[in-house]
Order: structure tokens, then C-alpha cells, then sequence
């Protein structure tokens, strides 16, 4: 689960968006005192995500609603699942209603597609990474839907890891003087952090391998066939990472070759909301 202080920070700034001054639609017609109940139902095949955001959400406008969930986070659905019922105030459930789907459909539709890629690979010990290809201000909820779905976070930012890209590598001069750079860096800042460094063909990566203090090497756009060459000749010294142009008709001939990781953005910037619904009861 996400920490709760960023979690309210997001629902709350997605409160505001929605409801600014006030719903006056349900103001105008429905009563203050009016309780009501209302079903969440799957409406399309998939993994099921955001059920605790969405509980979340609804006791963020009352801490005392009545919240009984039927499937958890992680679960398949199919059209007419009953994920959870909701009773408490119907003006508190209408407002709620929009942004607990506008969140479940998303995360469930990134956990849907992150579980494809985790089943394409089955049998193999790769795994699927993200990215930082998310949408700005809900990278914490998409990321959280790509575990659900089987995948793994990379880092969440630029924080949380150092990743030393091409145009690092070629402002600082060169693989050899940017890890050193970093190295000094994170001494003087006393910070404890892996290194990744992005090589684009293989004399950057017997760069990367005569140095000390890195940890995970990403191999950017090689071949199947560079792949597979690549991870014999690094031999386990360090992590090995696959990224650019994979698609999903050809990740699992990548991780055939070894890789322990394979980046595919995909998984929170091209997606497909999963179908859901909440009808009064």
C-alpha cells in the first residue's frame, strides 16, 4: 500500500478537481440525510486493482462508511463480479463515485496488462520492470498496479537510484568519468544508492565492466542475439537489464537470453481502463 500522507495528498488534490465549490447536481435533488447503498461490478475481463485505494477514497469522505469487499487486489474478474457494496450517505457516495472508478479503472487496466507480460514469460526468471512513463502526480498509484499485476518497480524517481543514461554519459565525458563522479557524489552526500548505467553497444559495456560500484547494466536496443552474447560475457558480475524497442511479441525471446530484467513503459503509458461501474442499489 502506499504511504497514507502521499495517499491523501493525491485524493485530495483529485477531490478538489472534481468537486471545487461543491456537486450541485446531487445537492439540488438529493437530501442531506438521505442513506444509500450502492455495488461495484466488473463490467470486462481483467485483474482486479485499487479495491484499498478505492476504500480509501470512500472513507476520506466518511470515516464511518460501510464498506463490504468481495474481491481483493490481484484477483481475475469477468462481467458481472461483484468486487465490493458500499453504504453511507448518497451525497458522500456520489461524490466518491467518479474518482474511485476513475482510479480502479486505470490501475486495473495497467495490473491487466502488466499481468500479460508477467504470463508471457512464465518459466523464465526475468522480470518485468516499469518506468518513470507515468502520468504526473499518480506515478506512486500506477506503480502500485504494476506490482498487483506481477510486475516490479524500477526506481520511483530520480531519488531513489541513480541511472546513468546516454545523454549523462555524454555530458559528463564519457562512462569512465560519470561513474566516478557519482561515486564522489554520493560519498560527499552520504547517500547509499545502486548504480545503473545504460551502454549502447559493447565497447560501452566493457567499459561498464572494468569499473567497481556498479550494479545493474541496461542494455539499450541490442538484439536478441547482442542479448544473449552480452549476458555470457558480463557472466552474473552484474545485474542485466533490456530496454528500447521490445515489444511484446518479442519479449520472450529477449528474456530467453538471460536477462534478470526487461523495462517495458508500456505498462502505465499505453493503457486501456478496465471497464467498472458503481450502480445504486
Amino acid at each position: 500500500m502506499i504511504n497514507e500522507s502521499v495517499l491523501n495528498t493525491i485524493v485530495d488534490n483529485a477531490i478538489k478537481e472534481d468537486i471545487g465549490d461543491g456537486d450541485h447536481s446531487s445537492q439540488s435533488c438529493i437530501p442531506d440525510t438521505a442513506i444509500g447503498k450502492m455495488q461495484l461490478l466488473a463490467k470486462e475481463d481483467g485483474v482486479l486493482a485499487g479495491v484499498e485505494i478505492g476504500e480509501h477514497i470512500f472513507r476520506r469522505f466518511d470515516p464511518n462508511i460501510k464498506i463490504e469487499t468481495f474481491i481483493k487486489d490481484g484477483a481475475v474478474i469477468k462481467p458481472g463480479d461483484v468486487v465490493l457494496t458500499v453504504e453511507g450517505k448518497v451525497l458522500d457516495l456520489l461524490k466518491a463515485e467518479r474518482l474511485v472508478l476513475n482510479m480502479m479503472q486505470r490501475m486495473s487496466g495497467i495490473a491487466t496488462n502488466t499481468r500479460k507480460y508477467v504470463t508471457e514469460l512464465e518459466g523464465l526468471h526475468t522480470r518485468i520492470l516499469d518506468t518513470r512513463k507515468t502520468t504526473p502526480g499518480l506515478r506512486e498509484i500506477e506503480k502500485l498496479a504494476v506490482k498487483i499485476g506481477g510486475g516490479v518497480n524500477h526506481r520511483i524517481g530520480l531519488y531513489d537510484m541513480v541511472m546513468l543514461k546516454d545523454n549523462h554519459i555524454d555530458f559528463a565525458g564519457g562512462i569512465e568519468k560519470a561513474v566516478a563522479k557519482v561515486k564522489q557524489y554520493l560519498k560527499e552526500k552520504n547517500k547509499d544508492l545502486k548504480i545503473e548505467v545504460e551502454v549502447r553497444d559493447f565497447d560501452e559495456l566493457n567499459q561498464v565492466l572494468a569499473i567497481e560500484g556498479v550494479q545493474r547494466v541496461m542494455l539499450d536496443n541490442f538484439t536478441p542475439a547482442d542479448t544473449k552474447k552480452a549476458v555470457e560475457l558480463i557472466n552474473g558480475r552484474l545485474e542485466t537489464e533490456s530496454s528500447g524497442g521490445i515489444t511484446f511479441e518479442t519479449i520472450r525471446a529477449y528474456a530467453e537470453c538471460g536477462v534478470d530484467y526487461i523495462s517495458v513503459g508500456a505498462l502505465t503509458h499505453h493503457i486501456k481502463s478496465l471497464d467498472l461501474s458503481l450502480k445504486a442499489l
